[in-house]
This record gives C-alpha cells, sequence and structure tokens, in this order.
C-alpha cells in the first residue's frame, strides 16, 4: 500500500485528488494539507510514501516546503502537482528535493504511474515538462550572465544578491551563511525584495529573477 499525503490549497483540488486517488487500487490517502507549513507537518507526522505537492500555496509555497520536509523527512516522495512548466520553477522544484513534476490536467494513469515511480525511489516528469528538461541538457552551453544590479534598479545591491540567491533555489539559512549575515537580516531583505517587486512570495520573486538572467548556475 502506497500511502500519500496532498498539499494543495484549493479544495476543490484536493477533494478530485483523493476520489481519484482513492478509486485506485494500493493507493491510500492519509492526510491533506492547505498550505506548505501544514504539507510539512503532516509529512514530518504521518511519513507518507508520497507527498504531492503544489507549488503556490499560501504562507510558505511548495517549493520552500518540499526543501524542509526534504531535510526532516528525507524519506518522503515529494511529487509537484501544479500548474507551472516554466524552466524556473522546474528546475528549483528539482533543487528543494522533489522527485517528480506534473502538470496539473494529468491523466489519471499518468499520475498513477508517477506516484508508483517516486515511491520507488525514481524521477519522473511529465511530457510538457520533460520538454524543458531535455532542452537543458541537450542545448548548446551558454555563458553565465553577471549578476548586473541595475536590472532592478529599485533593489539595493545587496538585495539583488539574495535575489540571485533565492532565483537559484537557496533558502534562507544556506543565503546567510554564503553572506555571513544573520538569517532574521536575510528575511528582511526578503520581505523588502518582495515589497519593491510588488510580489506575493518565493516562487514570484523568483520567477522575476530568472526571467532577469539571475539565479543561473
Amino acid at each position: 500500500m502506497i500511502t500519500i499525503v496532498l498539499a494543495d490549497d484549493h479544495p476543490i483540488v484536493r477533494s478530485g485528488l483523493r476520489a481519484l486517488l482513492g478509486s485506485i487500487d494500493g493507493f491510500q490517502v492519509v492526510a491533506e494539507a492547505e498550505d506548505g507549513h501544514a504539507a510539512i507537518r503532516e509529512a514530518v507526522t504521518h511519513r507518507p510514501d508520497v507527498l504531492v505537492m503544489d507549488i503556490q500555496m499560501p504562507g510558505l509555497d511548495g517549493i520552500e516546503a518540499t526543501r524542509r520536509v526534504a531535510e526532516a523527512a528525507p524519506d518522503v516522495a515529494v511529487l509537484m502537482l501544479t500548474m507551472y512548466e516554466d524552466d524556473a520553477s522546474v528546475f528549483a522544484a528539482m533543487r528543494a528535493g522533489a522527485r517528480g513534476y506534473l502538470l496539473k490536467g494529468a491523466q489519471q494513469q499518468e499520475i498513477a504511474r508517477a506516484i508508483h515511480a517516486v515511491a520507488d525511489g525514481q524521477a519522473i516528469f511529465g511530457p510538457g515538462v520533460a520538454r524543458h528538461v531535455l532542452a537543458f541538457f541537450t542545448g548548446p552551453a551558454t555563458a553565465t550572465p553577471p549578476v548586473v544590479p541595475d536590472r532592478f534598479p529599485e533593489l539595493t545591491d545587496r538585495e539583488t544578491q539574495i535575489l540571485d540567491l533565492i532565483a537559484a533555489g537557496r533558502p534562507n539559512g544556506e543565503i546567510a551563511r554564503r553572506l555571513a549575515i544573520s538569517p532574521k537580516t536575510v528575511a528582511n531583505h526578503v520581505s523588502s525584495i518582495f515589497a519593491k517587486l510588488q510580489v506575493a512570495d518565493r516562487t514570484a520573486a523568483a520567477l522575476r529573477a530568472r526571467d532577469a538572467g539571475l539565479g543561473r548556475p
């Protein structure tokens, strides 16, 4: 029996997934979560085989929640199920520790196959996402653009540094260590970045930054 936790901020989506997965032999949904904090709590409490996670959620987004689950419950396999198929979201999720990435709208058989795969320790991508991954690894090598502060003239140099690391998928603790500042200072800078860029969360900030060429390996 593969045990599953569902994390999505939309009750209708969770209800639909529970009904879909409940109709498949060998699957058992043991808990649901409405945001990233709840996803971490349920993952640590229930230790499911698979945590099916959305990216855009209030409070704590799915990418940061995935990173924390990977640290607190590394035996839990995270499968992202989201509407976002841009490179920034895909690679940020994989860097955070997700084992699979599907787009909402995937067929029942595709979701079931992905759950089986990540529970077995495999990595799996939906067809649309797989094209992004293959293009990344088979495309021509390009030079990494430097971090240029005037891409976001409203940000200070330090804020641009932090935004670059956010776009690279780095958590606040690692950013603090890299820049030799306190986690509290990082958190203050992150709040300022969100306000100046008029974005609601880390994922939206990362998308803006990646579009501007930041966060590249």
